[in-house]
């Protein structure tokens, strides 16, 4: 396995775009002092001989140089050894709603927007656990199983959107079902599931579900998105964007059902959570992961690694060396700025 040991020092990079500057802006200066004396091709002329090599090869040559320094600084690691080793991780499956109320804007930008941004921040303070996704609407769908893959976990929660759905409504039973479904039970450890969505419509046999999934190790923690005040919700229709209606075409507004969710939390042996900006939620959340009993995984980890610094320090040196004896072959140093 190849790693760097200090990837900071590869801002000293920023020095190479400086020093070609510096290079550039030195030539210019010199070719204007060469055409104070006479026709610059008749000095350019009587200058051969001047310098042993071009001056840029002499830049290219201290770049050279410079990049084998910073490098030997960042330190390349090759791991050569390899140890099973146990770890614990925690088991979390994420439950997104994608119903067309999400598309509210009581909470800006949107209901589901702002759902979307809170996972990508939970699964990068969650980074060494098992991590799994389901979007839901009138139906469910195991968008992802359990997976240590986060960048493709991040990714399917940004392709989200409420178009996504096949049927319409909030299906809070069915996400829970399937959560369960989606896992061994043979395994003796906690499990959470992390339900994110407006609880829009009222799902009995959600709560009776809930209890049961404590019997097979399952805590349930709800985020409530929206709020009392609730929001009319945009539809797109046939290009033009309106508000849903009901049957007697009055606009419907979506409120937040906290009362289900809490309830839902409760059976559920977890926590229930409103989504604003004022709580810091993935920290409370975390703090009661934490108390859950973990699965022990054994994985390979590398246990030692061969660090490479040496060599470009050693070449390094070298190239100062041939730079020096070279400069010294020509009996005179280069003075390329000199007045």
């Amino acid at each position: 396995m190849f790693k760097l040991e200090n990837t900071t020092a590869l801002y000293l990079l920023a020095i190479i775009p400086l020093m070609a500057l510096i290079f550039y802006s030195g030539l210019k200066k010199l070719d204007s002092r060469k055409k104070t004396f006479g026709h610059l091709p008749l000095v350019k002329s009587l200058m051969t001989g001047r310098f042993r090599f071009s001056p840029l090869i002499y830049f290219l040559w201290i770049v050279g140089i410079v990049l084998c320094l910073i490098m030997a600084i960042v330190n390349p690691q090759w791991g050569y050894k390899k140890e099973k080793v146990k770890v614990d991780k925690s088991d979390i499956m994420i439950a997104l709603d994608i119903s067309a109320s999400m598309n509210a804007t009581d909470i800006s930008p949107s209901r589901l927007e702002k759902a979307k941004r809170f996972v990508e921040a939970l699964i990068e303070s969650r980074k060494g656990d098992q991590i799994g996704l389901i979007l839901f609407a009138g139906g469910a769908y195991l968008q992802m199983p359990l997976t240590s893959d986060y960048a493709a976990a991040e990714l399917f929660v940004r392709a989200a959107n409420t178009e996504m759905a096949g049927t319409q409504g909030t299906a809070i039973g069915e996400a829970i079902a399937l959560a369960r479904r989606s896992v061994l039970l043979k395994d003796k450890h906690q499990r959470a599931l992390i339900m994110i969505t407006d609880g829009e419509d009222h799902d009995e046999e959600a709560l009776d579900l809930a209890k049961e999934s404590v019997d097979d190790g399952w805590n349930i923690f709800t985020i409530g998105v929206g709020t009392n005040e609730g929001s009319f919700v945009p539809v797109n229709n046939e290009g033009r964007e309106e508000f849903k209606v009901d049957e007697a075409g009055n606009p419907v507004k979506s409120i937040l059902n906290a009362s289900l969710l809490k309830n839902l939390a409760d059976n559920g042996n977890g926590s229930f959570y409103i989504l604003n900006d004022g709580s810091d939620i993935i920290s409370n959340l975390n703090t009661q992961l934490e108390k859950m009993q973990k699965r022990s995984v054994e994985v390979k980890s590398f246990t030692e690694f061969r660090s490479f610094y040496q060599y470009f320090l050693g070449i390094a040196l070298l190239m100062m060396l041939a730079g020096y004896f070279a400069m010294s072959i020509t009996g005179k140093k280069t003075d390329l700025y000199e007045k």
